[in-house]
């Protein structure tokens, strides 16, 4: 019996990157000699690794799963080549399968007659009727680990020959298949650094220089005392606040102090992606899935997989996504446009919003239960104008910037104009500080600064506290009993109630959720507000 020679087999072997690859090429060169009638490969691997297991519920029990498979079959209408069936997991444990125990012990079995070997034969009659005579089987060695088992059914006997052919083509069947996964592997990897490279790229365009909080006002340490409470937990946390505010720079601030900051803070503008684009920009999509999609891609929820994702503008998400939204924080599963199968992520979600969301629930725009899974912790970023003492650091460090950027002298800010700066309002908040400095040092040329700001009236605005004199300072234990006070005085008046029209936090002109956060904070119970003639 002439077998083929090995050598080419193995260069061909050695010549293919991905694993399907190399699996082909095993089966095509063991099926096509002499006397074979079947020839099957198992690998050792986990459920969600198997293209036929992965679409069930994992099995944490160690398995070989069936991978390959070739061969002409005498029955008529048989298929061979599928890789489903009764035995395409074959549990490790059942050592009493001749491929279990293979794979278990290392050790190759040669039966030169099937029919005087009752115990390794499962099914005569299917041996019987296909004139199986031999069987031959070889665990899948590579540095001491067992890969797999690569086995044959011959209609000719396995003589000492064939044996070692077989023997010799399962070592270098598993320096292929280590070598296949390892190149996968680090495809993999390559892909994903690419993924992550593009989008820093694309965040640094899009941030900018504005990369620090900046600022020591009363107004400011509290939300920075708030954001150093969270950041430890892996708690969502909902970023409330005026348009301009900061609110990603307090995204940030929680990724970076937080276990997950290693990983990447993946950010979404949900104001910005088309009605149609959403599912696919959250969960990615395969190709041909729906028109324009001409390859796979990766949904931002996959990417910020162990890290962080920031989802701005979160208000504005359409309601039918809003119930998939709420599974992936729920349960940590999605599945991809167009693709069957579930994945599993572990992510992080900051949600930032100018809106009043809880007016959102009330008109049916926004989900009740995905507004208490965003809101686990919410956090108040204060307008500019309600901390105006940081106006003078951040002018500087705005000049600073401009200045480099522009390739301009840095140009001196007079006094008075500072207390121009300090005087206005700041509708727009830092953003609008932060463009009417740039045009400032514009038009400048490195001379005095002036600013171009409206000689109109401020700009109306709701309820607000008292200004606090710059010239005093309040320790922190005394604008906690301050803050205290107030916030039961406020309830008070409402008659206890807190949230609504004429409730506490309108008065106060704070979202419901963020008065809630710091009545726990402040120790406030209802035995401090409620009325006692009651």
């Amino acid at each position: 019996m002439d077998l083929e020679p090995l050598p080419a087999i193995i260069l061909a072997l050695a010549e293919q990157r991905s694993l399907e690859a190399v699996l082909k090429t095993i089966m095509d060169a063991v099926a096509r000699q002499p006397g074979v009638a079947l020839a099957r490969l198992w690998l050792r691997e986990p459920d969600e690794a198997c293209p036929v297991c992965s679409a069930g519920e994992p099995n944490p029990e160690p398995a070989l799963h069936l991978r390959a498979s070739a061969g002409a079959p005498a029955t008529e209408g048989a298929d061979w080549s599928r890789i489903h069936g009764t035995f395409h997991r074959i549990p490790l444990a059942k050592s009493n399968l001749k491929i279990a125990h293979i794979a278990t012990t290392g050790e190759s079995i040669r039966i030169p007659t099937l029919a005087d070997h009752h115990q390794w034969v499962r099914h005569p009659e299917w041996v019987k009727a296909e004139g199986l005579v031999s069987f031959t089987g070889h665990a899948l060695v590579f540095r001491g680990e067992s890969l797999g088992v690569l086995a044959v059914f011959r209609r000719t006997p396995a003589d000492h020959d064939c044996f070692h052919w077989l023997r010799t083509m399962a070592s270098a069947a598993a320096v292929a298949i280590a070598n296949a996964r390892a190149f996968e592997d680090n495809e993999s990897l390559r892909r994903q650094l690419e993924l992550e490279r593009d989008y820093l790229r694309e965040e640094v365009d899009s941030t900018g220089s504005f990369g620090e909080i900046l600022g020591c006002s009363p107004a400011l340490e509290r939300v920075l005392h708030q954001v150093e409470l969270v950041a430890a937990t892996d708690a969502n946390v909902l970023v409330l606040g005026e348009s301009g505010t900061g609110k990603e720079l307090i995204a940030r601030a929680i990724h970076q102090r937080s276990g997950r900051s290693r990983k990447t803070l993946v950010k979404v503008n949900c104001g910005s992606i088309p009605h149609e684009l959403f599912e696919s920009e959250f969960f990615g999509h395969v190709r041909g899935s729906f028109t324009g999609a001409v390859r796979d891609r990766i949904g931002r929820f996959q990417l910020a997989d162990g890290g962080t994702l920031f989802l701005d503008e979160v208000g504005e998400i359409p309601l039918d996504l809003q119930t998939k939204l709420l599974r992936v924080l729920q349960e940590g599963e999605f599945e991809r446009v167009g693709d069957e199968s579930t994945r599993r992520v572990n992510v992080r979600v900051v949600a930032a919003t100018n809106r009043d969301l809880r007016k959102e629930v009330d008109e049916g725009r926004f989900r009740l239960d995905l507004y208490y899974r965003l809101g686990v912790f919410p956090v108040e970023v204060p307008p500019l104008r309600d901390r105006k003492d940081d106006i003078p650091a951040l002018v500087i460090h705005f000049v600073r910037q401009a200045s480099q950027r522009f390739h301009v002298s840095p140009p001196i800010v007079p006094a008075r104009e500072m207390e121009r700066a300090q005087q206005y309002d700041w509708p727009g908040n830092v953003r609008e500080l932060r463009n009417v400095v740039e045009r400032a040092v514009i038009v400048s040329h490195g001379a005095k600064l002036t600013f171009d700001l409206p000689t109109s009236s401020k700009p109306k605005r709701s309820a607000q506290p008292a200004p606090i004199s710059t010239e005093a300072v309040i320790p922190e234990r005394e604008w906690r009993e301050r803050e205290r006070a107030n916030i039961i005085t406020a309830l008070r008046q409402a008659g206890s109630r807190v949230s609504g029209q004429g409730g506490a936090a309108d008065l106060l002109g704070i979202h419901p959720s963020t008065l809630a956060s710091r009545m726990k904070m402040l120790g406030i119970e209802r035995r401090d507000y409620r009325d006692p003639l009651r």
